[in-house]
């Protein structure tokens, strides 16, 4: 009997998990399965770029993991039974029909995350996002439309919001772009890094509002804390990421926002034919730090999380990588970057890297990214067999595992 894998999500991660399990277990041992909304492979580190009018090359799903063993299910996750180990899919149309079940033995859970209004009165109704393509081509035909010289406002200060602004204000160097920041502008990064970035903002004539929260959005401007409005033909909301609901649905141990709580092989903690990974789960860094959303975070935990299953059905050794950060890559236009260097746990330090080679450098990133999501399988590794797939119960589980990784 073949071991069913479902993999729910084809970010990033899902899509890494996916075809890394792919490399390293017999396709005659397992079924398989990538659950996804869309057809294509979506860049969301690319999303400000589609924003403001640029082409993203095409990555069909189809042809991606054609030949892998991995089959691709175009379908909205309605449900997951963690108890009855199912998951319910539906069309992705949003049909009002019957969910069909389907069963694992092994869930891979990478709903990933969404935006995050934070319970702004107005931002639902009238700020646009770049955390998903529909969102990135709602405001890619809102900027069009935008006449010279009209305001657009960036909420947030994170990475987010910084390439937002800097990707805006490079393409329409016609429109009046501001930043509106709840800190000092980077006050996270060095002091090399902060020079450089206000050097890039002042150069694209970017307003910056520092230590400014928005406590409301308004089709024509949003509104401070401090009572004071500022013009906003577009906002844009980048204050921070949302997880998917479905997770805190279900009898998984979760946080307070829902992400799944995880041991350092992206196993669930109460249900141990569970693995969360990336957005989705509540991993732990360097210092037991939270590691946070997004791509540098999410990549290794695919790793980790893919490596860890295909040892507990193979009977290999557990992975031992300890998940850290090297830089943070930011992109300010297409032809400016800086690259923070940090931490293991992704605290700045004084060495940055600036200019052009900067941006080569963010792009280069970028492509890697692409690259190993497009081509799942063309790294040789090799398959090894399933030594049991009849499932075992949570009790048995923990036991072999404790034993397992005390070996390693």
């Amino acid at each position: 009997m073949q071991h069913r894998i479902i993999v729910l999500g084809a970010g990033y991660t899902g899509a890494i998990a996916a075809g890394r399990l792919a490399r390293r277990l017999r396709r005659e041992d397992v079924a398989l399965t990538l659950v996804n909304a869309e057809p294509d492979f979506v860049e969301r580190v690319r999303m400000h770029q589609l924003a403001v009018g640029q082409e993203l090359e095409p990555r069909p799903f189809s042809e991606m993991f054609a030949g892998t063993g991995v089959d691709v299910r175009l379908a909205k996750v309605t449900g997951v039974d963690v108890d009855r180990r199912t998951v319910t899919v539906g069309d992705v149309d949003g049909a009002e029909e019957p969910g069909e079940e389907l069963q694992y033995d092994t869930l891979v859970y990478a709903l990933g995350s969404a935006w995050n209004d934070q319970g702004v009165p107005g931002a639902a109704e009238h700020a646009h996002e770049i955390a998903s393509r529909p969102g990135a081509l709602r405001l890619r035909e809102r900027l069009a439309a935008l006449a010279a010289g009209q305001p657009v406002v960036v909420v947030g200060g994170g990475l987010t919001g910084l390439e937002a602004a800097s990707e805006i204000a490079e393409a329409r160097p016609d429109l009046r772009v501001a930043l509106a920041a709840r800190g000092g502008l980077g006050d996270w990064l060095s002091p090399k890094g902060r020079r450089h970035l206000r050097k890039v903002f002042d150069g694209l004539g970017i307003t910056v509002h520092e230590h400014t929260a928005v406590t409301a959005v308004e089709p024509d401007h949003v509104t401070t804390a401090d009572g004071k409005t500022v013009p906003a033909a577009v906002t844009v909301w980048t204050t921070g990421f949302a997880v998917h609901p479905i997770a805190k649905a279900t009898t998984l141990e979760t946080t307070d926002t829902g992400q799944i709580v995880v041991d350092r092989t992206m196993r669930s903690l109460s249900h141990p034919e569970v693995y969360a990974i990336g957005d989705a789960a509540m991993a732990t860094g360097p210092g037991d730090k939270s590691l946070r959303m997004s791509c540098a975070s999410g990549v290794p935990t695919a790793w980790q999380a893919a490596d860890a299953i295909a040892a507990r059905l193979t009977g290999g050794k557990l992975p031992n990588v300890p998940l850290r950060y090297f830089n943070q890559c930011i992109s300010l236009g297409r032809r400016d970057g800086l690259i923070q260097y940090v931490t293991a746990d992704d605290r700045a330090v004084r060495a940055a890297l600036t200019g052009r080679l900067a941006a080569g450098y963010k792009e280069l990133v970028c492509k890697g990214a692409a690259w190993g999501v497009a081509n799942p399988t063309l790294l040789p590794t090799r398959r090894r067999g399933i030594v049991a797939t009849t499932p075992r119960t949570t009790a048995t589980a923990k036991t072999t595992d404790a034993t397992a990784e005390a070996s390693v």
